[in-house]
């Protein structure tokens, strides 16, 4: 098991840094950065995990919501199509002890390429996945949910013990209330 070290917001820049496509899926390199995202995923509590939290630009994210019995690797993730709006309570590994609420849309179509070099396809899919498509893909492309707050009142602190289930939050509840 192999714990990477988090990056967190305000401290490090490889945050806001576009990742890059993987092109190399027999790279066993990249099959190595996966289980270590998982277990570092683990070790933190997160529901997802992608590259540039971890200080890798490869285009690789790690989710596994509370009902999956084993973590999805999605590499080369892209979001082609969101549908409707809601508003939900987001936090993220790279900013412990905070959350929001921001919008994030109601059903998301995505696709990617699964370790194993096969596509995977998201339809239409709704509630914490979704949310957790967008809050990974958003990583990959250098954004973060604080840059979705419509005020700072929007933003707010969570004592530990108090903690609503996020991205950051204990297993096996993990979750982030309304969504990933």
């Amino acid at each position: 098991m192999t714990v990477l070290t988090m990056h967190y917001l305000g401290k490090d820049p490889i945050l806001r840094e576009k990742a890059r496509k993987v092109r190399d899926f027999d790279d066993p390199k990249l099959h190595a950065l996966a289980s270590d995202m998982i277990d570092s995923m683990y070790h933190y509590y997160g529901v997802g995990l992608a590259a540039n939290q971890v200080g890798s630009l490869k285009r690789i994210c790690v989710i596994q919501l509370p009902e999956d019995e084993e973590p999805t690797v999605l590499i080369n993730l892209e979001i082609t199509r969101k549908e409707g709006e809601r508003e939900v309570s987001e936090g993220c590994l790279s900013l412990p002890g905070w959350q929001a609420y921001i919008l994030r849309a109601e059903k998301v179509w995505a696709h990617a390429v699964g370790l194993d070099g096969k596509p995977i396809r998201y339809k239409g899919v709704e509630d914490l996945l979704a949310q957790a498509l967008e809050h990974e893909a958003d990583h990959l492309d250098g954004k973060l949910f604080v840059d979705y707050l419509r005020n700072k009142e929007d933003l707010f602190e969570v004592n530990h013990g108090e903690e609503e289930q996020g991205e950051g939050a204990a297993r096996p509840t993990p979750g982030i209330t309304g969504g990933e």
